[in-house]
C-alpha cells in the first residue's frame, strides 16, 4: 500500500478563495467534469482543514476543479509515484516515454526501486522534468554520491571533482567551490574534535552528524553558488 500523498491544504483553500468558489462549487466541478460523484462539500472542507486526505484520483480532479496542476496542491514530492502524480501523468504515458512495459514500471513505483538503464533514466528525468537533486535520489545515484562526497571531504577534494561531475552529469567547474568549502568545513570540524579529544583519532559526534547530512549540504552549497 502506498503512503498518503503529500497534500497542501492551505494551498487548496487559497486557490479556491481566489477563484471566489465555495466548497460546494468545487465539489460540483469534481462531480460534473471528473465523475467524482461521491464528492460533497464536506469532503472539500475536510481536505482543506487537514482532517482527511484526497486519493490520487481525487487530488487530480480537485486540481482540475481549481484550475491548477496537481503539483500546486502537493507538498514536496518524494517518490517516483508522487513526482508522476504531481505532473498529472498516467503511468502508461511515463512507461511508454521511458521504454518500459507498464507492469515493470508500476513495479518500480510500488517498490520504490528504479531499475532503468542510463537511457531510460535520462528519459525519466525528461518526462517528469525532475530537478537534478530529485533525479539523483529517485534513480539510485545517491548512495554512490554519498561515497564520493565522503572521500572528497576526508581526503583530497580536488581528486574527486571529475568522478562526481561524471556521476551527476555536471560541469566540473560548477563543483569546485562547493567541494572546497565542504572539505574546509569538515577538516576544521575534525581538527577541533581531535583537539578536544586530546589528540585521539576518534571522529566524534560532530563529524558523524556532518557526514550524515553530507548530501543535503552538497545541494545547498550548489544552490548558493
Amino acid at each position: 500500500m502506498h503512503p498518503p500523498l503529500p497534500f497542501n491544504a492551505r494551498a487548496a483553500r487559497t486557490l479556491r478563495e481566489k477563484l471566489g468558489m465555495a466548497p460546494g462549487h468545487v465539489a460540483y466541478g469534481m462531480r460534473a467534469s471528473y465523475g467524482m460523484n461521491h464528492v460533497t462539500p464536506e469532503h472539500v472542507d475536510a481536505w482543506e482543514r487537514g482532517a482527511a486526505l484526497p486519493t490520487p484520483e481525487e487530488l487530480t480532479a480537485l486540481a482540475g476543479a481549481l484550475w491548477c496542476g496537481p503539483a500546486e496542491l502537493m507538498g514536496q514530492a518524494r517518490t517516483l509515484r508522487e513526482h508522476r502524480l504531481a505532473r498529472g501523468l498516467p503511468a502508461e504515458d511515463v512507461a511508454r516515454a521511458v521504454g518500459l512495459r507498464l507492469d515493470a514500471y508500476l513495479h518500480m513505483e510500488e517498490t520504490g526501486h528504479w531499475a532503468g538503464d542510463s537511457r531510460q533514466s535520462a528519459a525519466l528525468g525528461e518526462v517528469l522534468a525532475l530537478p537534478r537533486q530529485d533525479f539523483v535520489a529517485i534513480t539510485g545515484l545517491e548512495d554512490e554520491l554519498v561515497r564520493l562526497l565522503t572521500e572528497a571531504v576526508s581526503t583530497r577534494w580536488q581528486a574527486h571533482i571529475k568522478p562526481i561531475a561524471k556521476h551527476l552529469g555536471m560541469d566540473k567547474g560548477d563543483l569546485k567551490e562547493t567541494l572546497r568549502a565542504m572539505h574546509g568545513e569538515y577538516q576544521s570540524l575534525m581538527a577541533a574534535t581531535l583537539s578536544r579529544a586530546g589528540g585521539t583519532t576518534a571522529s566524534g559526534e560532530d563529524g558523524r552528524r556532518y557526514l550524515d547530512g553530507l548530501v543535503d549540504r552538497f545541494w545547498e552549497g550548489l544552490a548558493k553558488g
